[in-house]
């Protein structure tokens, strides 16, 4: 079959004329589209810092105010993007497509409920307040200072610099802990000490020498409590209640702790033990390593003499 290569240059050079008429047609109206889209971004930002403003003085509340002023900033943003759609007279068409993309529609489908859930665990935390803008939480293995409350995530700072974003659901939905809303906060330190010391008077010392230990909850007493007989100590835990405001409260107080444990116990020469292993050379009968080791050079002597001489 010959093809007609004429007549399809004739059809293409057609079928361009034809979209660079409506491209050319439809002009003014892009640069209006432009425009609109330009002007309710500026109105966006207006009315956010507005928002803002208004809801300072009706709430305290970082979280809420961000929230409030979030929403306000998208809702005029996305009037914008369908008035200028209108003027393309794209609207219709894009409303057509998402209609009629059956694969398509379900994954945006699961995309929405995923920001929905995302966007009211947000308004439910910001207006329940379980945690505010500059407090300290640990959740799923993160631990840093909220920075923000978004529609979508948490902002977290880590203590190591990193900029942790948490989806809201989760913070709705699974545990996590708020060290900020607490104020008493207690420092627990392991230690072992040798059996040949006392027992009250290891107590005593470690007692009196937190009792100055900065941030400490002066109404808790120091605690100290024996645990276990342990394979070279005698294993004891200390308890210090702090008053926590930020985590370098705690980090100092414990950091102290240490120290003034570790030299209480030098002054009263108590033994923090190291490890101690029993090695097994077949001594027998109570004998001393230096005697066994005597015997059995004596011995190999013996069998040296003993062999013939050539």
């Amino acid at each position: 079959m010959d093809l007609d290569y004429d007549k399809a240059e004739t059809l293409l050079t057609q079928k361009v004329e034809t979209w660079v008429e409506l491209g050319l047609a439809n002009l003014p109206n892009f640069f209006v589209a432009i425009l609109i889209l330009f002007v309710f971004f500026l109105l966006a930002k207006l009315a956010k810092n507005i928002v803002n403003r208004i809801s300072s003085r009706l709430t305290v509340n970082q979280s809420v105010k961000d929230l409030i002023s979030s929403m306000t900033y998208l809702l005029i943003l996305l009037l914008g993007l369908f008035i200028a759609l209108g003027v393309l007279n794209l609207d219709k068409t894009v409303t057509s497509l998402l209609a009629g993309a059956g694969v398509l529609g379900l994954a945006i489908g699961f995309a929405a409920q995923e920001i929905a859930a995302n966007f009211f665990s947000g308004v439910i935390i910001a207006f329940r307040e379980p945690f505010k803008v500059g407090d300290i939480i640990e959740v799923s293995d993160y631990t840093g200072q909220v920075k923000s409350l978004n529609l979508r995530t948490t902002n977290i700072r880590t203590f190591d610099g990193l900029e942790v974003f948490v989806p809201n659901r989760l913070l709705f939905s699974q545990p996590f802990t708020n060290f900020t809303s607490t104020i008493d906060r207690r420092i627990d330190l392991s230690v072992g000490v040798s059996y040949g010391d006392k027992l009250d008077k290891v107590s005593n010392i470690i007692i009196d020498a937190l009792k100055e230990v900065s941030f400490r909850n002066k109404n808790k007493d120091v605690a100290v409590y024996f645990t276990e007989f342990g394979d070279s100590s005698v294993n004891l835990v200390v308890h210090i209640w702090i008053n926590y405001k930020k985590n370098t409260d705690f980090l100092q107080a414990r950091h102290e702790s240490v120290i003034k444990i570790k030299s209480a116990f030098d002054d009263n020469d108590i033994m923090i033990p190291f490890p101690i292993r029993t090695l097994d050379f077949g001594i027998k009968g109570g004998e001393s390593l230096s005697t066994q080791a005597k015997t059995i050079n004596l011995n190999a002597q013996k069998e040296n003499d003993e062999k013939p001489k050539k």
